[in-house]
């Protein structure tokens, strides 16, 4: 069983360092790797927030992970934009994304870490106002507060979502239990890998209905042969 677990787990390196070496934004040798019984430990020095982001998702689309500890850390901030010059890259960066609503979203920095706050329509333009911020030089932590509007009440949420997981290529829609209580969505059961995770998840938030989503979905990969 042991020798197993053993096989399974440098496969499952072999193929973290093979993505992270495919990732562009990633700088591979730079990052060490290691892992046990499906857990990837990352540890090295990466130059931005943005590349530590991508490595950490390059390592979830590896087929065995269960989850990442990431550990890698970031060099000395020294020379990198903080306060009022960060803050101003930030209002332009929201200003200048597709699909982002400047107007809604505001921005306070203290430092190098970055808080998000606001109300807009779609969980996407949030997370995709974090991504922007997450890639200026010199942000070293982005935290999300952004809300959703509230939304109409729908009696047919739970249908409408399971039957989207059914649709997905990727999704095993029997391994996915979805309940609903007023606009808020749970998430429970099984997948095998992150990239479900989110595909599941993704769903979810996709309804017009849903001001919350509460994922308790595990990720359980099948042995690596």
């Amino acid at each position: 069983m042991n020798a197993t677990i053993t096989f399974n787990d440098l496969a499952v390196r072999r193929a973290v360092e093979a993505e992270l070496a495919w990732t562009p934004d990633v700088s591979a040798p730079a990052i060490g790797v290691s892992v046990e019984n499906g857990v990837v430990t990352l540890t090295g020095e990466v130059t931005t927030l943005h590349e530590r982001i991508a490595a950490a998702d390059a390592v979830q689309r590896v087929a065995g992970v269960r989850t990442v500890a990431d550990e890698l850390s970031l060099p000395s901030t020294a020379r990198e934009p903080e306060g009022r010059r960060l803050a101003a890259a930030i209002d332009a960066i929201l200003a200048w994304t597709s699909g982002v609503p400047h107007d809604g979203i505001h921005a306070q920095v203290d430092g190098h870490h970055v808080v998000l706050s606001g109300t807009v329509e779609w969980d996407e333009q949030r997370a995709a106002a974090k991504r922007a911020v997450e890639r200026i030089c010199g942000v070293r932590s982005v935290e999300s507060r952004i809300e959703l509007t509230r939304r109409p009440a729908a009696d047919d949420i739970a249908e409408q979502i399971a039957n989207g997981i059914t649709r997905n290529a990727i999704l095993d829609a029997r391994r996915i239990e979805v309940t609903v209580d007023g606009d808020e969505v749970t998430l429970a059961g099984a997948v095998s890998s992150w990239t479900e995770r989110r595909h599941a998840t993704r769903i979810a938030w996709a309804s017009p209905h849903v001001r919350m989503v509460h994922d308790l979905l595990r990720v359980e990969p099948e042995a690596i042969r």
